[in-house]
């Protein structure tokens, strides 16, 4: 029934009758794991020769509509030229074929994903990837022409919709989450995932000195500050220059969120979810709402500018649609209102097709990023 209703209002939305798709994207809750080879086998009979990817998550959204941990699927359809994009699942899928970039659905268990991520983006021209870990309660499942867990699936873009020179091109972007709570300070010492030095000071000084907390000397002291510390994450930027520190200011692209996992007092360090090196730069924030809505409307400015500068002339949309890939601790609930984030993301974007989930962690460029919204939209040209 619900493949039905998505089908019927897919239908309605035709451009015309000689529109003939060929790749089509299914986001669907974790309610309908259970049935999505069937949901592959409805579509396939629906849109013959159409290529399908997706996800499941614990949320999904549409064009200005989020839903959560209800029954749900979205649906999507293009008519890109068959030469233009090739579905995959691993790592060495793309073989020789020459990816432009591609967009990935994986599953979290996956071993050494970062690494595999790497590998893929390296098949690329752009060495851009976007996309999602697909998420769920207890379950969850990626769609490549057929339902896979574990690994990696998608489909790749040939290196003409990595450009303008064809007719349609992919233009992506990231919306940090989390707001600074200091300066950007370089990594002077460390030890794996632990941090010692900050700016050649003791990291754990320069973690209590950004929360405006005591020195943890006494346990009444550790007692007060965990219940903040908890709250805190580390912005890692691994391609920061050694010099003066970074302003406080909104997160770019570039930086990656991380879980704290531990202090140190006795090597005064901070241990962070991620192996760290020297020279690069690390500031500690906290997920922000107003900073993160404010970052998620410039972006969508400034695809939507984009798209509108180099639109086609003959009065067609300048955005055919867009794919939008949010962290599964954001979306309304963490906004203050049902389908909040999806209704901004219309908002600054305009009323365009759209589909996408709230994933595990999202995928940009070719790294793992958390609480960020990665919206990527397809322009004419």
């Amino acid at each position: 029934m619900a493949m039905a209703l998505a089908a019927a209002q897919i239908e309605a939305q035709r451009l015309s009758a000689t529109m003939q798709p060929t790749l089509g994207w299914l986001y669907c809750t974790e309610a309908y794991v259970n049935q999505a080879e069937s949901l592959l086998a409805d579509a396939r009979q629906r849109w013959p020769g159409v290529a399908w990817v997706g996800a499941s998550a614990v949320g999904i959204c549409a064009s200005g509509v989020e839903y959560f941990d209800e029954p749900a699927l979205t649906l999507m359809l293009a008519d890109l030229p068959v030469e233009q994009f090739r579905l995959f699942s691993g790592a060495q899928a793309l073989g020789r074929w020459d990816a432009g970039l591609a967009q990935v659905h994986t599953d979290g268990s996956t071993p050494e994903l970062q690494e595999l991520l790497t590998e893929l983006a390296g098949q690329t021209r752009s060495g851009y990837l976007f996309g999602g870990i697909a998420s769920g309660r207890r379950q969850a499942v990626h769609l490549a022409d057929g339902v896979w867990t574990g690994g990696i699936s998608g489909v790749a873009y040939s290196a003409e919709l990595s450009g303008k020179q064809s007719g349609m091109r992919i233009v992506s972007r990231v919306s940090q989450g989390c707001q600074p709570l200091g300066p950007e300070r370089i990594i002077t010492a460390c030890d794996g995932h632990l941090v010692t030095r900050l700016d050649d000071l003791p990291a754990l000084e320069c973690l209590l000195q950004d929360l405006a907390l005591p020195v943890l000397t006494e346990p009444a002291n550790l007692r007060e500050a965990v219940p903040r510390l908890r709250r805190t994450l580390a912005g890692i930027n691994p391609g920061a220059a050694s010099g003066s520190p970074a302003q406080r200011g909104n997160y770019g692209a570039e930086v990656l969120v991380r879980h704290l996992v531990g202090v140190d007092p006795q090597r005064r360090g901070v241990a962070v979810a991620q192996r760290v090196e020297v020279g690069q730069g690390l500031s500690f924030c906290e997920r922000n709402p107003a900073a993160a809505k404010r970052d998620l409307l410039r972006i969508c400015t400034e695809l939507r500018s984009e798209a509108e500068d180099t639109a086609p002339e003959d009065g067609s949309p300048a955005i055919a649609g867009a794919i939008y890939i949010s962290c599964a601790g954001r979306g309304g609930p963490h906004f203050g209102a049902p389908s909040a984030e999806a209704q901004w993301v219309r908002h600054g974007l305009g009323d365009v097709p759209l589909v996408g989930m709230f994933a595990g962690g999202e995928i940009a460029h070719a790294s793992l990023h958390s609480y960020t919204g990665v919206l990527t939209v397809f322009m004419r040209n």
